[in-house]
């Protein structure tokens, strides 16, 4: 696919998504006071608890992508020759994209089909 990237970048990326989206709930409900006056307060404190639940989970996500960056295995690519960290056997260089891994059946595989 074309929008594959490292297994940490993802972790990463939806721990963004999460940050967003419980910024945009929680402007949202503010614009409920704007709307609808008084009773605009309860459509905003509900939609202040859902935005702080995806904040929440985005702090939780960017934590879970912290340790497991810390266990990574780190290797030098060999496309673009930058040092990049890898989860499991296969993963995606950070910075290239280039699919990497410890495991040389598979390795020996991806080569056979890129020959083929």
């Amino acid at each position: 696919m074309f929008f594959k990237s490292a297994k940490i970048n993802e972790f990463r990326l939806w721990g963004l998504v999460f940050t967003l989206v419980g910024m945009g709930i929680m402007i949202l409900g503010t614009a409920g006071i704007v709307l609808w006056g008084q009773a605009g307060k309860i459509v905003a404190g509900i939609f202040m608890i859902f935005g702080m639940i995806s904040l929440l989970i985005s702090v939780a996500v960017y934590f879970w992508a912290g340790m497991m960056s810390t266990s990574a295995t780190m290797l030098e690519c060999p496309e673009c020759g930058r040092q990049t960290k890898m989860l499991g056997k296969t993963d995606r260089c950070m910075f290239c994209r280039t699919m990497l891994t410890l495991d040389p059946n598979q390795a020996r595989d991806s080569a056979n089909e890129v020959n083929a």
